[in-house]
């Protein structure tokens, strides 16, 4: 967590290097410094975005409805995913598309496929964790050689013309599956009960926990398109806005100082709030703690595909639907090129910025490359040797530092640089008749216990 703090603190600052740009029309010179590329980062990874929605929206098939199917843990398993990250991420997403294909496969009888992008927060950025999934309402046959689309069972009540699944039965096999998972979890050990869920280390106590998850009414809802000319396009758009990013925009907050930060959020008994949004005021500590709960470590993957669009089956799937279908294979595809056009221009984009395209001085788009300083790597940057790391993570790595030399050699940091304080063996080599070494001023690489390479120091020769 401190790391991506650290990281977002340095995004496009000096400390990153960057490019160098000089104005042919005035010669203003404009530096525009390197991204953290961070995927927390409010202002990085517009890329990623455009990358997920294009391969997102050529999975949608033509005449096809598509749906929206969120899936949300209790109030009790989102506060306990959040000492449990990856392990309850794998039971939401797995237990949601579970439930999802076994209800379509029963209920409508065609081979489903899925998308689903993770979220952790609701509107004020508490702990809230839910997928939103995007569906076809339709697909092969199971028991036949034709297409087979969603419809609605004669004793339904639907006045819209939309129809997936019976959403009680989906819930009920949502939380039997994501239960089940559950308790494979605690049997295995594979769970962190501490804080307020230390008690649940007690068998007959975990019993009760599951028995009460058991009774509750769990939270999954199918949207259908909005309007008749609504398109998946529009609910790609929708997942991609909070793929990246953190969970809150810029937009939102509308003032902030040492003290306090005062955002727009929807709050409510509905589901999701309200649709007016009303002003939020958070102490800053407070404000910084809830945003820092939706870090995510590295290894957990935000967005997965089941189903027929899973990586093993996607091709086939695909070629299959168009086939039925009777539509072209390239009848969603890009012309050649347009892509790579599109993305060599959002990576130019997200490189150089809107202030890069033109001169900030006279509004002139004559700039010319004069200067280009490589990104450091983060492990350089974020130790305490860097002087351009952030003094608050420079004193975090020193302490973590210390700790392992106490752990791993028994000994503190000032007696570990007195015991590494070496003189050159390239004192000996000399010419002869005690003349020193030719090259007696270089400076030479130590490599420490516990340090990479690019954590190194050099030490000078005397």
């Amino acid at each position: 967590m401190q790391s991506v703090l650290a990281k977002l603190s340095l995004c496009r600052t000096r400390a990153l290097g960057g490019q160098t740009f000089q104005c042919d029309d005035c010669g203003e010179v404009t530096e525009k410094h390197h991204s953290c590329s961070d995927r927390h980062c409010p202002q990085c990874s517009g890329c990623k975005r455009y990358d997920f929605a294009d391969r997102a929206e050529r999975l949608i098939l033509d005449d096809v409805i598509y749906y929206q199917v969120v899936f949300t843990l209790p109030g009790d398993l989102s506060e306990m995913a959040l000492a449990n990250r990856e392990s309850m991420a794998d039971l939401l997403f797995n237990s949601a598309a579970k439930a999802l294909h076994k209800t379509v496969r029963t209920q409508q009888g065609y081979d489903p496929a899925s998308m689903m992008v993770l979220h952790t927060w609701n509107q004020q950025l508490q702990s809230h964790w839910h997928v939103h999934a995007l569906v076809p309402g339709g697909g092969p046959s199971l028991t036949g050689d034709h297409w087979k689309s969603a419809e609605a069972p004669p004793a339904a009540r639907n006045s819209d013309g939309f129809y997936l699944v019976d959403a009680i039965s989906l819930r009920e096999s949502f939380r039997k599956a994501a239960i089940a998972q559950l308790k494979r979890l605690y049997k295995h050990g594979e769970l962190k009960l501490g804080g307020k869920f230390a008690y649940l280390q007690e068998a007959e106590a975990w019993d009760g926990f599951c028995k009460g998850l058991g009774e509750m009414e769990w939270v999954s809802f199918i949207q259908p398109p909005p309007t008749k000319s609504s398109t998946a396009e529009q609910v790609v758009r929708y997942l991609t806005r909070y793929l990246t990013g953190g969970p809150i925009s810029d937009s939102r907050i509308i003032a902030a100082d040492e003290d306090h930060v005062t955002f727009l959020a929807r709050e409510g008994k509905r589901m999701g709030g309200e649709r007016e949004q009303v002003p939020v005021t958070l102490d800053t500590l407070e404000f910084m703690r809830r945003w820092c709960e939706h870090i995510q470590p590295d290894q957990l993957t935000k967005t997965r595909y089941f189903g027929g669009w899973c990586s093993r089956k996607r091709t086939r799937y695909q070629t299959r639907c168009r086939d039925l279908l009777g539509q072209s294979q390239q009848s969603r595809c890009k012309p050649a090129g347009e892509t790579t056009e599109s993305t060599e221009s959002a990576t130019a984009s997200a490189s150089l910025g809107d202030s890069a395209a033109k001169c900030p001085a006279c509004e002139s788009g004559s700039l010319r490359l004069i200067g280009s300083v490589a990104k450091p790597t983060w492990a350089t940057l974020l130790t305490h040797l860097d002087t351009r790391c952030p003094s608050w993570y420079a004193d975090h790595d020193y302490k973590a530092f210390c700790e392992h030399l106490e752990d791993e050699y028994g000994i503190g940091y000032e007696d570990w640089c007195l015991e590494m304080r070496i003189e050159s063996p390239m004192r000996e080599s000399g010419s002869g008749k005690g003349d020193p070494p030719h090259h007696l001023n270089q400076s030479y690489q130590l490599y420490l216990p516990g340090l990479s390479p690019e954590g190194s120091f050099a030490i000078e020769s005397y």
